[in-house]
């Protein structure tokens, strides 16, 4: 009875091309069986990996019926699969994978009079509550991965959530699953009396009722076992079975179905509980000097009746701090340097009330020996802080090298009352076993995630992860706690159900898999007869796991640890907790906003990058067309390295792709159009009239579009005869000169954009400084930006070398192109890492931020506008765009709007491209094209980056103009006008 559940020794293997024609020729959906495409769904967020049989993308509810079917009569298991963010292996199997994320995601019905809503079970967390908005509700079951985290994963989990002290568990707030079952009828469960009555067809009937039989029976055998705690989310809820439960009014087969996995049935749909908005909160952040003093805290603030209370240790502190983005943050939320902070949150309709819990939470610290609370009342900055706490896992997991926070006992509970013994205990227990754990989280249930650091890939940590699993477990029995109070059992907890449980409660479990799915079809091993946690056949990095011979990086990858120069260990930083996939802020992934396929998603490129560099997808992978398919819409925005918690750099994996790919196949007639274009810029300039024939009427473009692949439809900038030459600075010297800038004089802006240098130098010269754009360098220089996009990495090195040997003195180097000023802050430590790169790339900076150093004020006029602004991606990969902004604020009568937007779309030459117009506008009607429809037609827009420019005026038929126009403007208005009047063209 034990046995583990396989495919039939004649089944269908992974990859099975007949299981796949059969499929395809029975389902709308996509069918992936391809290497490339069952490795990306080979992994989750934990240490685990299993190859899946195939992976279907079903469009609608018939795709799910008739892939079933055709799994059932092929002997195949099905694994549903939402977000892939598990931390504990559920959602990894030698399975058919049944991706619902991209299409089966819709809101079916929401009533506002009962508080409740019909959802599909693909539908993310995030987007049901921005449809919940508008009825002033909302679900309250807020995992930190409630960006991307769907409702059918978060049900197959039993998710919590910091709020679960107020709302509960993901089976508080389900009220109801219509859900398919492994024979193919489908039900819909709910209160046990509404599944008995004359309607429900017999098979129905017989299985509730045994349900009930089985609860009866071991109704004190549950009473005994189960955990009096909130947070208990291991095995099957079979107490929703027991007459106390039926007393109750819990006794609810979706209740049972909640937390099971995917093992038991599909949920087709799911009617869920909502609650009110409370649309006033404040926040306490209370310090502490130790951590044991923060934990023997809890109990005595969560009488104040909080919303939540959330723990951030010293590790995250310090690891946090290291991530751009949350530093300023963190630093925020802290006096002085505390070990531990407790971020307590209160929520409600006023705020006088929520005022008067800050208060009384002040007083409490002060009545338990500690005095130190930062008050959070501003929405920003409490936004800043749910990121940081959100991120929270990523954060510990952004530690270079091969020692990792590892999930496998992360979110035991126990009551607060002992919490600080427990932690306190299981602390030596780390230090037993020559490691740490990392602790963060839900502090107001006892329920603390916390992660021993440990190498994955080394056997003898392999061991110590059994070791700390047993006897943190036996702590967790002795404070009769629950051993699974968050993350859902999987493979990394399944296993020890017998000892938490007991036999008999196990057998119990293994009555209900049976009596659902008999036949193991759905989700195998997985709560009932699981493997071992710790067989490294199952392990992500397996026994064999090694890197593959005969490739060399040509980039620089030393800052982090491993093989291949450290390129493996930078795309080993990808957890797969899947931030990529979050649609709520920021720009990163946008290939995937547009698409919604793992493939196109940095988490789906990183895991093809493993798979390649680990020779599990073959010899040649890295040059393969499955990995050139992966990258192929990757717009290298450079958002990953900033908003990837633990900084997967997919722009810079990109590059080593492309010149891996054309150091084998050469350039195409594209790469080598585009890629060389600093080399005939000046030529072609010098004959516009010329250039601009050739590629500006639609013959011309038709023919460009066979010979070059360059969209017929899209017209190319025009260049320009009035380009500026090297000769035009000695017009923009101010009579009183601070000093000597570097301007930037990029291809783009000197050859199809002139004006924006000459303002460029413009704006320099006002504010005392002399701009420098060539000091008799003969060709002007060059970031190499194009080089690099088209795999031609030695080239561009060239370029580097020369940039730095002619902008030797050391004057600051102020760009307006983000993309050529961010390749000589970022790339070149690539290219040429040293010392001296370092010092380079550190006088490095954007007009706007070269700007917010000048200390004397602006000499800017009044100029009354409203401007729409749209910041490049890597402007805001850099933490560049605030500057920006602050630059054009600094106008007198200017309102500076940001525009909230993720990628253009044009990035470079990509909307140029015939093969990615569709993918293109996509990206540019997410966020940008719309907002500047919306725009009145007197306001002005304005987008630094020369495509996003171009994109604008391309599809949204507005002008858009560099800062730096309006900035020159202002200056016009304050009667700077005369200064380089010369150099205008």
């Amino acid at each position: 009875m034990n046995a583990l559940v396989r495919p039939t020794p004649d089944g269908p293997a992974p990859g099975s091309p007949t299981l796949a024609r059969r499929l395809s020729a029975n389902i709308r959906g996509a069918v992936l069986f391809d290497p490339a495409s069952r490795g990306r769904y080979a992994t989750d967020a934990s240490i685990y990996q299993q190859d899946p049989i195939g992976v279907i993308v079903p469009e609608t509810m018939d795709d799910v019926a008739a892939a079933l079917a055709i799994a059932r009569e092929a002997g195949v298991p099905v694994l549903p699969r939402g977000g892939g963010t598990s931390q504990c292996g559920q959602t990894v199997n030698r399975a058919l994978v049944i991706d619902c994320s991209k299409h089966l995601r819709r809101v079916i019905q929401v009533d506002p009079d009962s508080a409740t809503a019909w959802v599909e079970p693909g539908l993310v967390l995030g987007h049901l509550n921005a449809a919940l908005r508008p009825h002033k509700l909302f679900f309250p079951v807020d995992p930190s991965t409630h960006a991307r985290c769907t409702i059918g994963g978060m049900a197959g989990n039993n998710s919590c959530g910091s709020k679960s002290i107020r709302y509960g568990l993901m089976a508080d707030n389900v009220l109801a699953i219509d859900a398919i079952l492994a024979d193919g009828s489908q039900h819909c469960f709910g209160r046990i009396p509404d599944n008995l009555g004359p309607d429900v067809p017999a098979r129905i009937a017989d299985l509730v009722q045994r349900l009930r039989a089985l609860g009866a029976a071991e109704a004190d055998e549950i009473a005994a076992r189960f955990p009096k705690q909130l947070r208990r989310v291991g095995g099957y809820n079979i107490d929703a079975l027991t007459p106390a439960a039926r007393a109750a009014g819990r006794d609810s087969l979706a209740r049972l179905l909640v937390g099971s996995e995917g093992t038991l049935a599909f949920s087709a749909a799911l009617q869920l509980k909502l609650h009110p908005v409370k649309p006033r909160k404040v926040l306490g952040i209370c310090q502490f000097p130790t951590f044991r003093a923060a934990m023997a805290a809890a109990q005595h603030i969560v009488k104040l009746d909080p919303e939540a209370v959330e723990l951030v240790d010293r590790t995250m502190i310090d690891l946090g701090r290291q991530i751009a983005i949350y530093r300023a943050t963190i630093d925020a939320m802290l006096i002085g340097e505390p070990d531990s902070v407790l971020i307590v949150e209160f929520h409600g309709h006023e705020d006088a009330p929520l005022l008067a819990k800050l208060n009384e939470l002040d007083a409490l610290m002060g009545d338990i020996g500690h005095h130190g609370v930062v008050h959070a009342i501003d929405p920003a900055f409490q936004a800043d802080i749910a990121a940081v706490r959100e991120a929270g896992l990523n954060i510990m997991m952004s530690m270079k090298g091969d020692g990792k926070p590892v999930s496998f006992i992360e979110d035991c509970a126990v009551d607060l009352e002992d919490l600080a013994d427990y932690t306190a205990r299981l602390n030596d227990v780390f230090e037993k076993h020559g490691t740490k754990g990392t602790w963060y989280a839900h502090a107001s249930v006892g329920c603390l995630h916390v992660r021993p650091v440990l190498n994955m890939k080394d056997p003898k940590d392999v061991a110590t992860m059994r070791a700390v699993a047993e006897e943190a477990f036996a702590l967790v029995r002795e404070y009769k706690g629950s051993h699974s109070g968050e993350h859902g059992d999987g493979l990394v907890r399944s296993e020890f159900h017998q000892e938490m449980f007991g036999p008999r409660i196990v057998r119990a479990f293994e009555a209900v898999k049976d009596g659902f799915d008999p036949t193991g079809l759905l989700n195998p091993n997985r709560i009932v007869r699981p493997p071992k946690m710790d067989d490294r056949a199952l392990f992500r990095y397996g026994p064999d796991y090694a890197p593959i011979s005969g490739f060399t990086p040509r980039l620089d990858w030393s800052d982090h640890p491993g093989p291949l120069g450290g390129m493996l260990g930078a795309v080993e930083m990808c957890n797969n907790n899947g931030t990529c996939r979050g649609f709520d802020a920021g720009v990163m992934c946008p290939s995937y906003r547009a698409t919604r396929d793992e493939i196109h998603l940095t988490r789906g490129r990183a895991n093809t990058l493993r798979l390649a560099l680990s020779g599990q997808l073959g010899p040649d992978a890295m040059t393969s067309d499955a990995m050139a398919e992966a990258m192929a819409l990757c717009v290298s925005c450079k958002a990953c390295k900033r908003e990837c918690p633990t900084g997967v750099d997919m722009a810079k994996m990109k590059l080593e792709v492309t010149a891996a790919r054309t150091a084998r196949y050469g350039l195409s007639r594209r790469d080598a159009l585009i890629g060389n274009l600093p080399r005939y810029a000046a030529f072609a300039a010098r004959h516009a009239g010329l250039a601009n024939l050739a590629t500006g009427n639609r013959l011309a473009r038709l023919l460009g579009e066979r010979l070059f692949g360059l969209a017929a439809g899209r017209r190319l900038p025009p260049w320009r005869e009035d380009y500026v030459r090297d000769e035009e600075q000695l017009a923009y010297e101010p009579a009183d000169s601070k000093g000597r800038v570097y301007l930037l004089a990029d291809t783009f802006n000197r050859y199809f954009e002139p004006e924006n240098v000459r303002a460029a130098m413009k704006v320099l010269a006002a504010v005392g400084y002399t701009p420098v754009i060539g000091l008799g360098w003969g060709r002007p220089l060059c970031c190499g930006r194009t080089y690099l996009a088209s795999g031609q990495i030695e080239q561009a090195r060239i370029e580097a070398r020369r940039t730095m040997r002619y902008m030797d003195q050391d004057w600051p180097i102020v760009g307006l192109e983000p993309s050529c000023t961010m390749t000589l802050r970022d790339e070149f430590r690539s290219l040429l890492p040293s010392p001296e790169t370092d010092r380079f790339a550190g006088r490095v900076m954007l007009l706007g931020e070269f700007l917010a150093k000048e200390k004397s004020a602006l000499p800017f006029g009044r100029v009354e506008a409203v401007a729409h602004v749209h910041g490049h991606c890597h402007q805001k990969a850099f933490g560049a765009f605030p500057d920006s902004l602050a630059a054009l604020r600094a106008v007198p009568g200017l309102t500076a709007k940001p525009i909230a937007s993720s990628c253009c779309g044009m990035a470079g030459s990509f909307g140029y491209q015939a093969e990615t117009q569709d993918v293109s506008r996509a990206m540019a009607e997410a966020g940008l094209l719309p907002a500047v429809r919306a725009a009145a037609e007197q306001d002005l827009i304005v987008a630094d980056g020369t495509s996003c420019r171009h994109q604008i005026q391309d599809l949204a038929g507005r002008t858009a103009i560099h800062s730096v126009r309006v900035l020159e403007r202002a200056l016009a208005a304050a009667g700077q006008a005369g200064v380089g009047a010369a150099g205008q063209g």
